[in-house]
This record gives structure tokens, sequence and C-alpha cells, in this order.
């Protein structure tokens, strides 16, 4: 995937807080809970509430909002900064996904609201807990931003096995930006605390592969990006098949437990972002209902 080379950036609607130590917070942040792709590790971090956090944890008032465009990505301003820059690249997907849901959440009769990804190293204060870069991307809707590490796009290919690639990047942070939409909807906090290969946590997330692939289909509308091509679809079908539960189980702890899933079996999370890949509408991302 390649942007176009007059594209401009809006470096707003990231926060570069690379080596800063994390966050400010004056007030007290209790509790955790994030959504994020790697479901053992952000079980395990965010004590087991199976990638969701719906509800408000703590008193956001004192909540310092992280600093949008930092200096860090200053020389993030075209297209073809995109395709030169790996953080200028997330960058630009963030304003692509953002500029299509700005339009297609209110035409199907929701107000989107644009929020912020975070960029952090090594570690970083969040209202839904401290998040390190083994906890993989998530987003918080107790403070409605999404957070990611860079360095785990690497480590996605080292530990996970996927093949990478750069819709492969795209496809993280366009998942992650799904659950925002859920969020908008109301149907993010259906996931809390239901586990299993049929339950609300697996169908929430599955969703917001399918809200990843609906963006696909129009990403090139959004003016940023040039048209995909099979590699682009391929490595986002790679990447969603690497980041499934039975795979992340059969690797990390040698079997497989389907009624502790909390993301889906690597052949649902494909199957669902082809679904919103070629159907390209939110009506066919409705994993609430039936088998999934």
């Amino acid at each position: 995937m390649t942007f176009r080379n007059d594209a401009n950036l809006d470096t707003s609607e990231v926060s570069d807080q690379r080596g800063g130590g994390g966050l400010g917070r004056t007030g007290m942040i209790a509790g955790g809970g994030g959504v994020g792709l790697l479901v053992l590790i952000v079980s395990l971090l965010f004590n087991g509430l199976g990638g969701s956090s719906s509800n408000p944890l703590g008193d956001l008032n004192n909540l310092l909002v992280p600093s949008a465009g930092g200096t860090g990505l200053s020389h993030c301003k075209t297209g073809a900064d995109a395709n030169t820059y790996e953080d200028c690249r997330i960058v630009g997907y963030v304003d692509s996904i953002q500029a299509y849901w700005a339009k297609a959440l209110p035409a199907s009769g929701k107000a989107y609201t644009k929020v912020q990804t975070v960029f952090f190293t090594d570690s970083t204060d969040t209202a839904c807990g401290v998040a390190s870069s083994q906890t993989g991307p998530f987003y918080c809707p107790a403070d409605k931003f999404v957070y990611i590490d860079l360095g785990f796009f690497q480590q996605l290919q080292t530990d996970f096995g996927a093949k990478g690639g750069p819709f492969a990047e795209a496809y993280v942070l366009a998942h992650e930006y799904g659950h925002h939409v859920q969020d908008l909807q109301g149907t993010l906090d259906q996931s809390s605390g239901q586990q299993g290969a049929q339950g609300q946590s697996v169908r929430t997330e599955l969703q917001a592969d399918c809200y990843a692939g609906v963006w696909g289909n129009h990403a090139t509308e959004t003016n940023y990006l040039q048209p995909l091509t099979a590699t682009d679809i391929s490595d986002a079908l790679d990447a969603a098949s690497a980041v499934g539960d039975d795979r992340i189980q059969s690797q990390m702890q040698g079997s497989v437990n389907p009624e502790s899933w909390t993301h889906g079996s690597s052949a649902q999370r494909v199957h669902w972002f082809t679904v919103g890949y070629q159907k390209g509408s939110i009506s066919s991302c409705d994993t609430f209902s039936g088998s999934i």
C-alpha cells in the first residue's frame, strides 16, 4: 500500500509521547482493561477482562490530555513522507481511517468524534491502567485514545509469525478504531467478561475486524491512499490470522481452549475482515446475531 505523494498529513490526530516516560496524571486511575489485539498478553496485564474495558475507570476529571502532534512528527507533512517513514505512515493511516468514519458513521445515524492515537515507548499510563510495549495496540474507552508502541509491528512478525507489511499495520490501526466506532455506537460495553468462542467478547472483536475491512474497502476514497493491491490484502489477512486466539494459545501454551477465547480464532478473524472488505458496509458487520 502506498500513499498519494500529494496527500496532506494531519499530525494533530497523533500524540507523539515516545521517550517521554508516559502520560502525566494528577488523579488516581483505578482498575484496568484494554481493548487490544494480543488476547493472552492483554488479558494478563489488564486483570483478565477479556479485551474489553467499557466502563469509566477512576476519576477522569484530572486526566491530562496528551499534546497533539509532538515535535517528533514534524517531518510528517505529505504522503511522500508516509511512503518514506514508518511513523508518518501510521499518521497517514490514522488520518485515512478517521476521514472515512467521519463520513460513514453519521450516514448511519451516529455522530463520529475524532480521537488521537498515542505513540509511546516502553510503557505509559492510561485511564485503563499502565500499558507496556508487551500489551499490544489497544483502544481505551475510558480516555478514548488508541495506544501503540510502534515496536509492536516488529513483535507481530518475530513473536507471532506474521509476514508484516504496511497494510498489516493499517489493519491493526483500523481494528482499534473499529473499537472507537463501537464505543460511539454503544456496543463496546456488551463484551465485558463474556468469553468463549461464541461469547460477546469474541463477537465484539470480530466486528472490529469487520470494520477494519470496511475501511479497507473505502480507503482509496479518503484521498490519502493509492488503490489496494492483492499483496496488501494478503498482508492484512495474514496479520489477522497471526493474532487468532487458537494460534496464540497453541504457540504460548501448547493447547487450545475455546472457552477462554476473547478475540476469535484465526479463521474467524480472517473471515470477518474479508466480509467487511468485500461488502464495504457497516450493516454487513453484525457479529452479534447468529453463529460466528
